[in-house]
C-alpha cells in the first residue's frame, strides 16, 4: 500500500479539524507548516472566551456584520496564524493547507506573514457565489504559490 503524501496528510488534517468548527453557516480547518512539520492549527469559530455559535445560537448562528459575514468568527487561516505568532514560532516560507480558499482579508494576511504555499481544497468564490477567488488572485499576484487539492 502507497505512503500518503504530506500534502494528503496535511489536507485530511485540515478536513478533520473543521469538524471542530462551532460555526452554524461554515466548516473550515487549517494546517500551517514547515518543512514536514505542523507549526500550527486553525478551524473557523469565534475567539476563545465568547461564544460557541452552534450552542449560543444554534438556529441561525452569530449575527451578521455589515458585509453579511460572521461577526465574531475568526477564520481558520487567521487561527491558525494568530496561534502560531502567539506561540513565537517563525513562519515566513511555510506552507498553509485550507479546506476553503482563503477570502481576500486572510489573503492579506497569509502574504504579510511571509507565508510562501497554499493549498486548498473548494474554492471560497463557489462557497460564498461570487464570480472570482480574489483571495487566491491575490496571492497568485503578489507571488505566492497556490494550489487546489484534488484527492
Amino acid at each position: 500500500m502507497p505512503k500518503p503524501s504530506f500534502i494528503q496528510i496535511f489536507m485530511n488534517l485540515a478536513s478533520e479539524l473543521a469538524l471542530r468548527s462551532h460555526c452554524v453557516r461554515a466548516h473550515v480547518g487549517a494546517v500551517l507548516t514547515k518543512d514536514t512539520r505542523i507549526i500550527s492549527i486553525g478551524y473557523n469559530g469565534p475567539p476563545a472566551g465568547t461564544h460557541n455559535c452552534d450552542e449560543e445560537w444554534p438556529e441561525h448562528g452569530c449575527d451578521r456584520d455589515s458585509k453579511g459575514s460572521c461577526s465574531l468568527a475568526l477564520h481558520a487561516e487567521e487561527n491558525a496564524i494568530l496561534y502560531a505568532v502567539k506561540n513565537g514560532s517563525k513562519i515566513g516560507g511555510s506552507t498553509l493547507y485550507t479546506t476553503l480558499s482563503p477570502c481576500i482579508a486572510c489573503a492579506r494576511l497569509i502574504l504579510s506573514s511571509g507565508i510562501k504555499k497554499v493549498y486548498f481544497k473548494d474554492s471560497y468564490a463557489a462557497y460564498k457565489g461570487l464570480s472570482s477567488d480574489e483571495g487566491v488572485d491575490f496571492l497568485i499576484r503578489f507571488g505566492v504559490e497556490v494550489k487546489q487539492y484534488t484527492n
